[in-house]
């Protein structure tokens, strides 16, 4: 099956909970420039999304399967790409070389 993001009605997986949270969360008034869809591998390799979240006292990630909030240096994930702070439709690679 086809990968789908979309926001969930009970279940969904990874990228739709991050989905979620952002909307949640914009809603609330934090700026979309400050919430960014991330993709990342996680500790087993597997394909992982995340929303991370852009503050003055750093960058923190909120992650589906781990219950704390966690600064992005601190989240045991290998981060690939994101959304830009600037353009939502555009995507900044967070590998280096």
């Amino acid at each position: 099956v086809e990968e789908r993001w979309e926001y969930p009605d009970n279940v969904g997986d990874c990228e739709d909970y991050a989905l979620e949270k952002r909307k949640r969360l914009n809603q609330r008034g934090v700026p979309l420039g400050a919430l960014s869809m991330t993709v990342a591998r996680d500790a087993n390799g597997g394909g992982h999304a995340v929303l991370t979240v852009v503050t003055d006292r750093g960058d923190f990630v909120l992650d589906n399967v781990e219950p704390r909030v966690l600064l992005w240096k601190e989240a045991e994930l290998y981060f690939l790409k994101r959304q830009s702070q600037h353009d939502p439709n555009t995507w900044v690679s967070l590998v280096s070389g």
